[in-house]
């Protein structure tokens, strides 16, 4: 309260104070971008959208190689012959992770790019001036909400393939080494790969723009680089994001390939640095 209020008050009237507690926090910031995120029509569809793509990837991976070895069973033939290892079944739980991904990422994406294209990110970095709070607070939400779904998806392909299995007597359990590590890093997986997502969104400041970086960081540049038989490049694509990620999913570690833990610090440190150029460009750049 400046000086020139104090004298121009009326004497007798008591100085007006902030109420204890108000004022902008992280955690008012936190439940602002909550209420944002959930009621939004276009997030529960990409949610939805989400865990219907992972849980029926699976299920039709999991048809395919059940059915793939029952026939060759009544052929007589060696499933390793023809290339259908029985431990892909194992694999189908988080098989639609590299669709899922994408789609998680697009939301991630959305949640900041679409403020710019609509405007509505002025009101938010007037309401919150440090500007910093409401990406980290839209980093924790989306975050969180990836981890749920990539859980809830991995767990809900394996009880739904398992009826289907049965019909091919290739039913497994839980107590496969590495299996449920695996569906609860898929979890982990989603979120590093929706910071990724939020952090090219900020950058872009574009939602079509934010998605095709997206889809060119995770799909389009592993692929391309596959292509190319020079030993350095092949040496660095165990290093990109969705490489890395996938090695959170192994259940068994090749040699020379990144461990668990190993793959998981490169995807984070990944979404660390992406999330880290977000910060300064916001924190920069006019709105």
């Amino acid at each position: 309260m400046s000086t020139s209020t104090v004298q121009n008050r009326p004497a007798g009237t008591p100085a007006v104070r902030p109420a204890a507690g108000s004022g902008v926090n992280f955690l008012r910031t936190l439940h602002a971008e909550w209420i944002k995120f959930t009621t939004l029509r276009s997030t529960w569809i990409l949610l939805a959208t989400t865990v219907v793509v992972m849980v029926g990837i699976g299920l039709l991976g999991g048809w395919g190689v059940g059915s793939g070895l029952e026939e060759l069973a009544a052929e007589g033939q060696d499933p390793a012959a023809v290339g259908l290892d029985p431990q892909l079944l194992y694999m189908m739980t988080t098989g639609g992770i590299d669709f899922g991904q994408l789609i998680i990422g697009s939301l991630g994406v959305l949640l900041i790019a679409s403020e710019y294209s609509t405007g509505m990110i002025r009101s938010t970095m007037t309401a919150v001036p440090d500007r910093l709070s409401p990406l980290f607070a839209k980093a924790l939400v989306i975050a969180l909400v990836a981890a749920v779904v990539g859980v809830v998806s991995s767990f809900a392909t394996y009880f739904l393939m398992q009826p289907i299995l049965a019909q091919y007597g290739q039913e497994f359990g839980l107590d496969v080494e590495n299996l449920v590590p695996s569906m609860l890093l898929s979890g982990v997986y989603l979120a590093l790969a929706s910071l990724i997502a939020l952090a090219l969104g900020a950058l872009m400041r574009n939602s079509a723009g934010g998605i095709v970086a997206l889809v060119v960081l995770f799909l389009i540049v592993p692929m391309v680089l596959g292509f190319i038989q020079l030993d350095w490049i092949q040496d660095t694509l165990p290093y990109l994001p969705s490489n890395a990620g996938r090695q959170l999913l192994a259940l068994q570690i090749a040699d020379g390939d990144l461990t668990q833990l190993q793959g998981g610090l490169v995807m984070a440190a990944w979404s660390a640095v992406l999330l880290a150029a977000a910060a300064v460009v916001i924190k920069r750049r006019d709105v």
